[in-house]
């Protein structure tokens, strides 16, 4: 469909990518991934034709259509959403005008005549036409789209330009799925969505007819939407079969591959080497040395890349709070006519980590901003914990900084016991390097500040953080530190975050946002869309109802859950006997495999008795597992 033939691109005096081959097929479903800086959006830029390249060629198939979507920057004016999104299908309002005209041509002219026969010969390939592209539901189809982009009815009909920018490129979006193109080419396209969208967005891609190519960094979204992983990594271009997931494993395998192979050529040349300078002057050995120096010279020398430096830095903790941290009562919150919450009851305990999840405009940010005391109650109480200390991450953290300050000396200001170079890794997790740590926080751009900002927060946390969006402007190496930070936190975490895979690896309870209340589940994200599958009640799933009772959060009736740090430390226990059963039950086949050759007397009994032991060993590690299986489900399911 599209042919990249050597291809290559350059930025400035730094080449991005070279000796590029790559064939886009139909039905392909490409993520393109690689470090911030490497090429990423330019490649997507070229595949759309906005770009060019600088060396080799591309090629396309006659009539292809590729649709691009920026990751920010579009601005639509003078239609409603309804009609921005319906003016992608004027080809076809064009034939569905053509079509009135030859059916009022028709009614006019001898249906025995020649004229009329060329008009409704014409008439019927138009319908064909029309029909072949679902002319007839346009309206659906376009209100299809923007349901699942969480537009309610209610905003159909505004202006493009009374949407904030985020808005605006939700409708971009649902432009360019509504177009159809052969090839859809995605930079970010997540970046703008909640949850609710996301999902819907990736059912729509795992159904679309062509082939498309996106960048995210959202590792959950990319292992439900692609098959195949493209990285720009150190100049090149790699591929590799399957999502996400599948790549970070084959990858590790690669590089296992290429440093054994580049292993055993070293080996290789300095024996050539040493039999050359042995025999070099001997008249005997000429031939042989010859022959060696020719081998010598054909060996084309394997490179190792340099090495993605895997980073974990360790924040400091901070002082316990009592068990219980916050505690609503009977909470209220309304903006003038407009009402938030009402009568929401729920209690914060000591090492929760609380997901916020509702779409958008439901009130995930005002209950954040509750909970730091930022907001005012409408009615209610609220009682902060004995020694908890919020901490709150806004979504526009940045401005609270000082934009004369340079951030490596604004960040020393705030560490405790970090040393300069530690200092600078931690700015490196989080895509600041090289000179840029001395820039001014002034200079930075938005993203760029908040995510200093967020890093600044982590060096001294509080031991109750309250963090809405922070994983906005991330890459995938700089959410994994966060990540960890958090996982390892023995605090008290509160967020909303749009990252699927942020949610599930680190929530303890879901906190539903909607309709005035606030419902609780226990478990991640994946354990809360499996209960509302199931369709568990609002009871079952302890929730928090709009008359302000408290299902089954009251101190003799709540069961007893486990410490989220203890949990956690049981699943990873679980997860290690995993992988011993695994491993023991690997060996078992292969002592019964041995023992299936006969060999003497002597070797049957050595193998018996290790298959004996190793068969006992599968067995209390098999009752360990149940009886930690059993204890993580009893605590998620508390």
């Amino acid at each position: 469909m599209i042919q990249l033939s050597q291809a290559g691109k350059r930025y400035g005096p730094k080449t991005l990518f070279e000796g590029l081959d790559w064939l886009v097929t139909p039905r392909d479903r490409v993520g393109l991934v690689g470090t911030n800086g490497t090429g990423k959006s330019t490649l997507l830029k070229i595949l759309g034709g906005l770009e060019s390249l600088d060396y080799g060629a591309i090629t396309s198939t006659k009539g292809i259509t590729a649709g691009y979507l920026p990751q920010d920057g579009l601005t639509l004016t003078g239609r409603t959403a309804f009609a921005e999104c319906l003016s992608v299908f004027e080809y076809l309002h064009d034939i569905e005008r053509e079509m009135e005209t030859l059916s009022h041509r028709m009614s006019e002219l001898d249906p025995e005549g020649d004229e009329y026969g060329q008009v409704a010969d014409r008439f019927h390939r138009l319908d064909t036409e029309f029909h072949g592209s679902d002319g007839y539901t346009l309206e659906a189809q376009v209100g299809t789209v923007l349901s699942g982009l969480g537009f309610p009815k209610d905003d159909w009909t505004k202006r493009a330009d009374e949407f904030s920018g985020g808005w605006q490129m939700r409708i971009a979006l649902a432009k360019l799925l509504l177009q159809k193109p052969n090839l859809l080419l995605l930079d970010e396209p997540t970046n703008h969505l909640d949850l609710e969208a996301r999902n819907w967005l990736e059912e729509y891609l795992t159904s679309y007819p062509y082939a498309f190519v996106l960048i995210s960094h959202d590792r959950f979204f990319l292992d439900v939407t692609v098959s195949r992983i493209a990285e720009i990594w150190n100049r090149q271009v790699l591929f590799y079969p399957g999502n996400y997931d599948q790549y970070l494993r084959q990858k590790t395998d690669r590089r296992t591959q290429l440093e054994a192979a580049f292993r055993n050529q070293r080996d290789r040349i300095q024996q050539l080497e040493a039999f050359i300078n042995r025999f070099r002057y001997q008249a005997t050995k000429a031939k042989q040395v010859q022959s060696r120096i020719k081998e010598l010279e054909k060996i084309e020398r394997i490179e190792i890349p340099p090495d993605e430096q895997t980073i974990h830095f360790t924040f400091p903790q901070p002082k316990p709070s009592g068990r219980v941290v916050a505690e609503f009562r009977g909470v209220s919150k309304s903006y003038g006519a407009k009402e938030v919450f009402r009568g929401v009851n729920f209690i914060v305990e000591r090492g929760d980590r609380i997901a916020l999840v509702g779409v958008n405009g439901a009130g995930k940010s005002t209950l954040i901003k509750l909970l730091a005391g930022i907001e005012p109650l409408t009615a209610g109480d609220y009682t902060l914990g004995h020694n908890a200390t919020p901490d709150y991450f806004a979504q526009d953290q940045y401005k609270e900084l000082d934009p004369g300050a340079r951030m490596l000396d604004d960040l020393s200001t705030v560490a405790e016991r970090q040393t300069m170079t530690q200092l600078r890794t931690l700015l490196g997790c989080f895509l600041f390097s090289e000179d840029d740590v001395f820039k001014p926080i002034g200079v930075l751009s938005g993203g760029e500040r908040n995510r200093y900002a967020l890093a600044r927060m982590l060096l001294n946390p509080s031991n109750f953080l309250l963090l809405d969006e922070p994983t906005n402007h991330l890459d995938l190496r700089a959410k994994d530190v966060l990540l960890e930070a958090l996982q390892n936190f023995s605090g008290t975490v509160v967020l909303v975050s749009h990252d699927r895979y942020f949610i599930d690896r680190l929530a303890t309870r879901i906190f539903e946002i909607g309709e005035g209340q606030v419902r609780i589940y226990p478990g991640n994200y994946e354990d809360y869309l499996w209960r509302k599958q199931r369709g568990e009640t609002a009871a079952e799933a302890v929730s928090v109802s709009a008359a302000g009772t408290l299902a089954a959060d009251s101190d003799d009736a709540r069961p007893k859950r486990l410490n989220p740090i203890k949990l956690r430390q049981l699943q990873q226990r679980c997860q290690a006997i995993e992988e011993e059963i695994a491993r023991a039950e690997a060996e078992i086949a292969g002592y019964e495999a041995e023992l299936a050759d006969f060999k003497s007397a002597d070797e049957t009994m050595r193998l018996s008795g290790l298959l004996d032991q190793r068969r006992a060993g599968l067995g209390r590690l098999m009752a360990e597992w149940e009886e930690a299986s059993a204890a993580i489900q009893a605590a998620e399911s508390a």
